[in-house]
């Protein structure tokens, strides 16, 4: 029997008193309360993040394990929709083994939109059958977040049979539908949905929560909708979760569902309801055979010294603890899996031709920071015996989408605010279907970064007049089978050049990886030709004259 003695914070219970924990086979046994205040020692629910795509932390689940634990995290709600775009079940069941490697509690989904949409080129397909298939499995607890709003809202059967799929087996659905409110969002929530992380005003916090969803505050690399929503924990504390959905190495070092309780608590809120949001509103939400430190439980819990900034001291699951100041689990070694065909690219696949000379005005999407929503413009530029330039003096660079499953043509268009005065960045991290993505001033650092990327069989990357370096991600060409610390550090090196090369953007290679995240509104970058995510149509083909 193992005895942990500290400061009980029971959410459920609501009360914080000196107690005794007795763990017998990795189950709270007893909770005894102990005769005096153990100073600095608090045992509260280990924290969980309730939507998170592991891919996005650019290093296999084992490896993200290893960081979070540091956090305090004990179980994430993960949905492995990025690698099933890259590699179909094939990979899902690659992150459930790689996952199976280590004692964090991953929870995996089975992934409802693979592809998001078909207006794009994906590596993989799930069809019904596929998600059937994985709904039939213990270890696949529900269908991952419905990203084909459009399709739900229009009544289409593939779609609803997935949803059915679901419904049949008990297991909940996660939504994925940003700015929809009113009718459209009640629509969306009688079908089943019982979730969204996509809100980013109060307003539609609140309407997805009067349609009956819980909502997951996102705090990520890229989207950060903490400060917006937050106010909602105050008035729904019973319907509110914390998650990150995606981050990036860099960040996943520094901390992850801890920061947002002490974000939170800093605010004000009430102490019992911030915990809830971390760990047991999720918990309950989802089902996950995680514990809530109550007798009978699965001893999953963290020891933190204060419970203002949440100090992670030790990290306990099942009993075991396996974190004490030093991971204590080993770093198992990940074989890659991939689905990449090589090819060479040129100069002129990134020329976007017209049939006029002089000014002409283009549609141009609008990068903004800190989000995954994009503006559109329509701008002026100059074109030049048949070819449409950029202008990176106004900050209006050439952005390209490189189908990396088959030869194709390059697709290519104009984005504003990335700030490179000189060379491209690129990755092969791009949402949803992973194709390789480019951001650039001219079309020769364009093809040197893409080339990159290409021989690599994946990476983020840049060129510059300095020279041209990668993070390689052999592992479906998103991920690094590399310690996460080293993943980190490149990862951040390759940010600072991004940023020396002009970039203002917290994070440009995240928010270049959602540039092509077409069920995002408003412009996004296709394979297929530049697309209007409000209108769900091309703006114009790849290859088309402008």
């Amino acid at each position: 029997m193992t005895v942990i003695e500290g400061n009980l914070v029971d959410p459920v219970k609501r009360e914080i008193y000196p107690a005794l924990l007795e763990i017998e086979d990795g189950i709270i046994s007893h909770i005894k309360p102990a005769e005096k205040v153990t100073a600095g020692r608090y045992i509260i629910p280990g924290f969980v993040d309730a939507h998170i795509h592991i891919e996005s932390s650019m290093v296999v689940p084992a490896e993200f394990a290893r960081l979070a634990v540091q956090h305090g995290t004990i179980a994430t709600v993960s949905d492995p929709h990025e690698i099933a775009n890259v590699c179909g079940i094939e990979g899902v069941e690659y992150m459930i083994e790689n996952s199976r490697l280590v004692p964090m509690k991953f929870h995996f989904g089975a992934p409802s939109c693979v592809p998001a949409t078909d207006f794009e080129t994906s590596g993989a397909r799930l069809d019904f059958e596929e998600v059937e298939q994985l709904l039939d499995r213990e270890d696949i607890l529900y269908l991952s977040e419905m990203m084909n709003w459009p399709a739900v809202l229009n009544d289409d059967p593939a779609v609803y049979a997935k949803l059915n799929a679901a419904k049949k087996r008990g297991k909940p659905i996660d939504g994925h539908a940003p700015g929809l409110m009113g009718e459209r969002a009640k629509k969306y929530a009688s079908a089943g949905i019982t979730t969204d992380h996509e809100c980013f005003t109060y307003e539609e916090g609140l309407d997805k929560i009067r349609c009956g969803m819980m909502i997951a505050i996102r705090e990520g690399s890229a989207a950060k909708n903490f400060q917006s929503l937050i106010p909602l924990l105050g008035e729904f504390p019973d319907r509110i979760m914390f998650c990150s959905d995606d981050k990036h190495p860099d960040d996943l070092l520094e901390g992850h569902i801890n920061q947002l309780a002490a974000r939170a608590v800093a605010q004000g809120f009430d102490l019992f309801d911030v915990l809830s949001a971390c760990s047991v509103n999720t918990i309950r939400h989802y089902n996950l055979p995680v514990g809530m430190l109550q007798k009978g439980d699965r001893a999953d819990f963290a020891i933190v010294s204060d419970l203002e900034q949440f100090h992670v001291s030790e990290t306990w699951i099942d009993g075991e603890c396996v974190y004490n100041g030093s991971v204590q689990f080993s770093n198992p070694e990940a074989a890659p899996i991939n689905h990449f065909t090589k090819s060479e690219v040129k100069n002129q696949d990134f020329e976007i031709r017209t049939d006029h000379d002089g000014l002409l005005e283009v549609p141009v999407i609008v990068a903004l920071d800190g989000e995954l929503i994009t503006e559109k413009h329509v701008e002026t530029l100059q074109a030049d015996q048949g070819l449409i330039l950029p202008d990176p003096d106004r900050d209006i660079l050439k952005i390209a989408l490189i189908n990396r499953y088959k030869k194709s043509p390059v697709s290519v268009g104009f984005i504003k605010n990335f700030g490179l005065t000189a060379g491209a960045i690129a990755s092969s991290v791009a949402h949803d279907s992973h194709n390789i993505i480019a951001v650039g001033t001219d079309d020769e650092s364009l093809r040197r970064v893409v080339q990159l990327i290409m021989d690599h069989e994946g990476g983020i990357a840049v060129a510059s007049p300095d020279g041209d370096e990668i993070l390689p991600l052999p592992v479906g060409g998103i991920m690094s089978s590399e310690p996460a610390e080293q993943v980190a550090e490149k990862y951040k090196h390759l940010t600072e050049r991004a940023k020396a090369m002009g970039s203002k953007l917290q994070a440009p290679f995240m928010t270049i990886s959602f540039m092509g995240l077409l069920v995002i509104p408003s412009l996004k970058m296709s394979d297929l030709g530049l697309f209007d995510g409000e209108t769900f149509q091309f703006v114009y083909r790849t290859g088309d004259r402008l």
